[in-house]
């Protein structure tokens, strides 16, 4: 993945693309199973912004006061995943989750907190050298979907997607990604694209932005909040 989000104080953090910067933690379990020419769902032209509407509100609830995220459902993809903290690695880059577990994700804790003004963002693993992580699906997500972020102030914040696209690491848009909003908006990515047997890693990332049409009160679970 690019840029994780804007650095505090308006200062855009380094990066060079989250499918270079965690080569030696994706693409592993296509090596192993010789199915290198095998890559993840990537959303088809209809879910691009430019295709226009589909399934889709421009409606949005008001933002809530910031409150950190632990948990993430999908429930179009069957994702269920606790959420950890993130920040920068040295370089500049986002950093990943544990590439050991599947199904975990990560939220870049210092941008906007999900359902919160702005744009915050999720990121997560395609695979790992046991097979499809967390988000190897995303790419298969529709406008219209909806991703649901369980926060610390017991409440879940529910969002729309808008839209799903994929870019090249070398040509990915930082300012389209990780620009400000004005409204409680969120992006959800991880690597796809084609795979490069030599590097290890995937040479694109998919990104699913929406944006919050509703809050409800979180169900309690006897799930960890990871």
């Amino acid at each position: 993945m690019s840029d994780p989000a804007p650095r505090p104080g308006g200062d855009k953090a380094r990066g060079k693309g989250w499918g270079l910067a965690t080569a030696a933690f994706v693409g592993l379990w296509l090596i192993q199973n010789g199915s290198a020419d095998t890559t993840p769902p990537v959303p088809s032209a209809a879910q691009a912004f430019a295709a226009g509407p589909h399934q889709h509100t421009s409606a949005a609830a008001d933002p809530l006061p910031p409150a950190a995220p632990y948990r993430v459902r999908i429930p179009d993809l069957k994702v269920d995943a606790p959420l950890m903290r993130l920040g920068l690695a040295s370089d500049g880059s986002l950093e990943v989750p544990p590439a050991a577990n599947r199904n975990i994700a990560g939220w870049y804790a210092e941008g906007p907190a999900p359902g919160a003004e702005g744009a915050a963002v999720l990121a997560g693993h395609v695979d790992n050298d046991q097979g499809p992580a967390v988000f190897y699906s995303l790419g298969t997500l529709r406008k219209g979907h909806r991703v649901e972020v369980d926060r610390a102030d017991g409440r879940t914040a529910v969002f729309t997607v808008d839209a799903v696209e994929v870019y090249d690491n070398d040509a990915f848009p930082d300012d389209k990604v990780y620009g400000g909003a004005d409204r409680a908006e969120l992006r959800v990515i991880t690597c796809g694209g084609a795979f490069d047997r030599r590097s290890g890693g995937y040479q694109a990332n998919v990104v699913a932005f929406g944006h919050l049409i509703g809050v409800r009160q979180t169900v309690p679970t006897a799930v960890s909040r990871g």
